[in-house]
């Protein structure tokens, strides 16, 4: 751990400025409208040659020491192997011509991840993709620290997915014992998500800005079942409200005829009224009304 937090510390960012280059790109004209002017005259007889391999060296070093550095751009330098820093302001700049020079975007990039197949919680296959909109946070650290950084989040992202999906079930179970799922709590699980791989690239010097799942489902060869499954779970949750319904309806019958003393019932009688209202109310289909014109007994 202590050799790993050396490393990292050996090539952290270091922002550094630069001269404007605007100044050796004049000196570079005005030396080539000279060398032209001298050629023209033949004032510099017999040094032809020499004059064209100064104009040359002079090119080769404007050329390598003159960058442009654009919006969401970095310019990270090497100098005979060692960091030497990184230019990370937009502009025109004069920079030193025997570095190592290397753009890096700091644009927002998206990694489309394709849908895998991983287990949840309760072991059920599933098949899973994520989108993560993610950054470079330091030119240093990704340069330095992975080979290359772009394969490494897309390594990480997987990993991550699959270490998240263990951790809920894909939808919450008829119980509802557990409070969290895939597919009912996406934010949260989004959340977790980012965290976790915020924390795997972090050695890269990269900054995760979001990451959202984008596909979620069963995978193929247990859909079919689990769409039963989640349909008898919605009819039995139903059925529950219709009959916590009905009893409810039933009580409050009984308390107004006993409240308004319209009808005197006894105990059989209301057994008997219990059970032809819950018949009327807990039914799949309407009722056929039956007159009974002689006693109930």
């Amino acid at each position: 751990m202590e050799d790993k937090k050396i490393m990292l510390q050996s090539v952290k960012e270091k922002q550094i400025t630069a001269r404007s280059g605007w100044p050796l790109l004049g000196v570079f004209v005005l030396i080539s409208i000279l060398m032209v002017v001298l050629f023209i005259l033949d004032f510099a007889d017999g040094l032809e040659a020499a004059i064209t391999v100064i104009w040359i060296i002079l090119l080769s070093i404007v050329t390598a020491a003159i960058k442009v550095i654009q919006p969401n751009q970095a310019l990270l330098l090497v100098l005979f192997g060692k960091y030497y820093g990184t230019l990370s302001q937009p502009g025109f700049y004069m920079v030193n011509p025997f570095t190592t020079k290397k753009k890096i975007s700091l644009k927002a990039r998206t990694l489309n991840n394709e849908k895998q197949k991983v287990n949840d919680e309760d072991g059920n296959p599933i098949e899973i993709g994520v989108v993560v909109v993610w950054r470079v946070s330091d030119t240093a650290l990704s340069s330095f620290a992975v080979e290359d950084f772009m394969e490494f989040v897309s390594t990480q992202t997987d990993s991550s997915i699959r270490n998240v999906a263990r951790q809920y079930p894909y939808d919450i179970s008829a119980e509802g014992t557990n409070a969290l799922s895939l597919r009912g709590s996406s934010e949260e699980v989004s959340k977790v998500l980012k965290d976790e791989l915020q924390q795997r690239v972090d050695i890269a010097g990269i900054e995760i800005m979001e990451a959202r799942i984008s596909h979620l489902a069963y995978a193929s060869e247990i859909a079919a079942a689990m769409l039963q499954r989640q349909q008898a779970a919605a009819i039995i949750a139903a059925r529950k409200m219709i009959v916590e319904g009905a009893v409810g309806m039933v009580e409050m019958a009984l308390e107004k005829l006993s409240e308004k003393k319209v009808v005197e019932l006894d105990e059989e009688r209301k057994a008997q009224m219990v059970s032809n209202l819950l018949v009327v109310l807990c039914g799949d289909k309407a009722s056929q009304p039956v007159i009974n014109t002689s006693s109930v007994y």
